[in-house]
């Protein structure tokens, strides 16, 4: 398995479900309830740093040993593993400190990011294979 592959297959899937997740449906409403949090422009840096990161970690942690099992299910259950711990890291620690953040944005982050990183492990492990 090529790495670079397992990575473009996860990474892609990824970007672009979560542009869409967040253009669509969830900006509006961090903008209603921590608008005043919220950067006027996105600092693209960190943003893109993160997705870089995180889309090797997707890999490493799911994408690679459900290769090496030849499950996708592996990579769909370590994929949302990983993204329940990783969003809930996020969201629950904004919760703890922030004035204004929301169970319904606690609950709505660590099901995205549990489905999100999910699938995109398992695009990663099927694009990877073939």
């Amino acid at each position: 398995m090529s790495f670079a592959k397992a990575y473009f297959g996860t990474a892609i899937p990824f970007l672009i479900i979560d542009a869409v997740w967040i253009g669509l449906f969830v900006g509006g409403y961090y903008r209603e309830t921590v608008g005043h949090l919220l950067l006027e422009t996105p600092n693209f840096v960190p943003a893109g740093l993160f997705y870089l990161a995180y889309a090797a970690g997707i890999v490493f942690l799911a994408v690679q040993p459900a290769i090496a099992a030849q499950k996708l299910k592996t990579a769909l259950i370590n994929g949302g593993v990983l993204g329940a711990i990783a969003y809930g890291t996020f969201t629950l620690t904004n919760y703890s400190v922030l004035q204004g953040w929301t169970i319904e944005l606690v609950v709505s982050d660590i099901l995205w990011g549990t489905f999100l990183t999910g699938l995109s492990a398992g695009c990663g492990y099927l694009f990877a294979r073939n």
